[in-house]
């Protein structure tokens, strides 16, 4: 029997109908790297599984951003949570905050993101509804309406779910860890 929790909700949470998304703060981040889960589960209020540190690249970038932009804490990692388990099923994280340098030659005043859903966790709609909560509330919050992914060509799932969203191809990448990337772009209404 599974026993539904009650879980508090912060202000900086994004929620959706079935997920919360929250920042994952300096913290957490230092206590997933160094080995500590049980710790960051404590402070994250969710459950974190092992599966988030098969590729910890994430919570290094986003530890990074912290240290040499002060703005970029709202735009940091954020747990994809079912509140009803307390599980952390993914994250999603901007690699910066709006309008960097690198994205400028694509597109001004943008972010881009990139985001995970754990294998137990995929093909039940919970990257389209994280996607979609993040980028109205980049657009409410902030005024950002240029959206940019980057998106192996050998992804098929990313590139259904950024179709869908109305992303189009604005250029190819060499990303120094994943290879070749596809640059996709979505300016929202």
């Amino acid at each position: 029997m599974i026993r539904h929790l009650t879980m508090t909700t912060l202000p900086e949470d994004i929620i959706t109908p079935r997920l919360i998304l929250r920042l994952i703060n300096k913290d957490i981040m230092e206590a997933c790297l160094n080995g500590k889960l049980d710790v960051a589960t404590r402070e994250l209020g969710a459950a974190i599984p092992a599966e988030l540190m098969e590729h910890p690249g994430s919570l290094i970038y986003s530890l990074r951003q912290l240290a040499n932009d002060p703005l970029y804490a709202p735009w940091s990692a954020r747990a994809i949570i079912l509140p009803e388990t307390r599980q952390m099923i993914g994250l999603i994280r901007f690699h910066s905050s709006p309008n960097p340098e690198y994205l400028q030659r694509y597109v001004r005043d943008a972010v881009e993101f990139g985001y995970e859903v754990f294998p137990a966790w995929q093909r039940q709609h919970y990257a389209t509804e994280t996607l979609e909560a993040v980028m109205t509330w980049a657009q409410r919050a902030h005024g950002i309406h240029h959206f940019v992914a980057s998106v192996s060509p050998e992804n098929t799932p990313s590139l259904q779910l950024i179709a869908r969203f109305g992303f189009h191809k604005i250029g190819e990448e060499i990303d120094e860890t994943d290879g070749i990337e596809y640059v996709f772009l979505r300016t929202a209404d």
